[in-house]
């Protein structure tokens, strides 16, 4: 089977029709049909983070179609691709129980590993109607501490956000979460003169400078649509 029979069966049986598929991605139904159709030699950089991130598979098994579609078996170092948090949720309950974690990042890979965080009891109830409002899907839903002071006034270090890690798509002024060379960040993507980069909320810009945000270092997790804190 070639990677574009692989591609239609994830998106079939994932239960995604190829215009609402096309949409998820970023790109035109055309460019769907093309992929499907063998008519594109192969898929890589960001067209390949988000098919894989929005099918949940690992690009191993869609490009070379090692290990099983549904086992996300693309591991280096122990770093599973595409790997995502367990969401608990009660049907009978007014909110959905989001999965509390740590990331597992390495430099460079598109995927990445979910570590439980216990020290609030491992999740964090969200309204179920604000979730359903908003048409996110619970499952590519997880929360994160935020750690350091770059994103100060609007983001404290121990604030909790929840990212979104089904809209990887680069937006202007927006907060996201990042791999940034291995390293887990939150920062506001800011395009300026055709460059995309990472800026710090906090007004000292000396010991907060902008990053580039180049592709293969650069990798958005997902973005930040919610925060909880304890400041006033």
């Amino acid at each position: 089977m070639t990677w574009h029979k692989r591609l239609t069966h994830a998106r079939e049986t994932r239960g995604i029709k190829k215009s609402h598929f096309a949409t998820m991605v970023g790109v035109k139904p055309s460019s769907v049909t093309d992929w499907e159709n063998g008519d594109t030699k192969m898929l890589a950089g960001e067209n390949l983070m988000r098919v894989c991130e929005t099918l949940r598979i690992a690009p191993t098994w869609l490009l070379e179609g090692l290990g099983d579609m549904d086992a996300l078996t693309g591991v280096e170092d122990g770093i599973a691709l595409g790997a995502m948090p367990v969401v608990i949720a009660d049907d009978s309950s007014e909110f959905y129980q989001i999965a509390k974690v740590q990331l597992s990042l390495r430099a460079g890979i598109t995927g990445f590993k979910t570590e439980p965080d216990r020290r609030d009891g491992g999740t964090r109830g969200v309204a179920r109607s604000w979730v359903d409002r908003n048409g996110f899907d619970p499952a590519r839903l997880l929360a994160i501490e935020v750690t350091g002071d770059s994103m100060e006034p609007r983001l404290y270090q121990g604030d909790l956000v929840i990212i979104n890690t089904a809209d990887t798509m680069k937006k202007d002024g927006e907060v996201f979460a990042f791999n940034y060379d291995g390293e887990a960040v939150v920062k506001r993507l800011v395009k300026e003169r055709g460059e995309w980069w990472l800026f710090s909320d906090n007004a000292d810009q000396s010991r907060h400078r902008p990053k580039s945000c180049r592709e293969n270092e650069c990798i958005i997790i997902g973005r930040v649509v919610k925060k909880e804190s304890d400041r006033i």
